[in-house]
């Protein structure tokens, strides 16, 4: 009996690939994308992934697109034909984007990293407080499928997808939300009326008695001038002022102490 196994099959190049940035080491700079990472991991989908992580940096998937619930790419083999790869999770209704929105707009903390473009540490624990997560925490939760012949779920192209959805979130991390069912124009119109509507003590009073426009939607002009300098006139001293801080020094000149020459000296240059 042969012990003979066809060769591993090498995948087809691609010419302008979508190439991770990464090309060693850990493919996640933000918390965000480290965080989606270390989950993924967590599932047990650790040698795959490194498959995967091995596809993606060789630029072998051609698309990727995010949409609410769903992440859709083409990947390409060892076959002429590249396989689809389909990623689902769970899409969060509206009811439920009222619900984080409200959340979200209680707090200036928030709102400000949002509208400046920027995912807050914490926001995980707003989900949370929500009876929602806004990572995927089982294998479960998330649906996965690939063209390929591969049985093993997830295969190395569903990984490879995985490690540039990562660096996706790195560029934007409203990715997120989008792949929960919240665009980032949608989900900062509805922060800004949320905080309008309810009057939030973030807005009238920042917790310090201060009321005025946050400081979310003011901070191009914050630190701007609000009026021209005036100089402050130099301060007015006397001739002496300055001799009288000088140590001891013991110079005479033709039996005069120094000093005194200068005071007489200084009090001509004042008049």
């Amino acid at each position: 009996m042969s012990n003979w196994f066809p060769p591993p099959s090498r995948p087809r190049p691609v010419e302008n690939g979508l190439k991770a940035r990464s090309v060693r080491g850990p493919i996640a700079q933000t918390w965000w994308s480290r965080r989606f990472v270390e989950v993924l991991e967590l599932m047990g989908l650790g040698g795959r992934l490194q498959r995967g992580r091995t596809y993606a940096r060789k630029g072998q998937v051609i698309s990727l697109e995010v949409t609410a619930g769903a992440v859709t790419a083409q990947v390409q083999g060892s076959r002429v034909e590249p396989y689809r790869v389909h990623v689902g999770i769970w899409s969060f209704a509206e009811p439920e984007w009222a619900r984080l929105e409200r959340a979200l707009a209680a707090s200036a903390w928030y709102s400000a990293k949002l509208l400046s473009g920027e995912m807050p540490e914490d926001i995980e624990e707003v989900f949370e407080a929500e009876g929602l997560s806004l990572f995927p925490g089982r294998a479960d939760q998330l649906s996965m499928d690939c063209s390929c012949p591969d049985w093993g779920v997830p295969c190395k192209h569903i990984a490879a997808v995985f490690y540039l959805l990562a660096e996706s979130f790195d560029d934007d991390p409203f990715r997120i939300l989008a792949w929960r069912g919240r665009d980032r124009g949608d989900l900062l119109a509805n922060l800004r009326a949320a905080r309008r509507d309810s009057g939030s003590a973030a807005d009238e009073d920042d917790g310090g008695g201060h009321s005025g426009t946050p400081l979310a939607e003011c901070l191009d002009s914050y630190f701007a001038l609000a009026g021209a300098l005036v100089p402050a006139p130099p301060p007015a001293t006397g001739s002496g002022a300055v001799l009288s801080q000088l140590p001891e020094i013991g110079l005479t000149v033709r039996g005069q102490p120094l000093a005194e020459l200068l005071e007489s000296a200084y009090a001509r240059f004042r008049e």
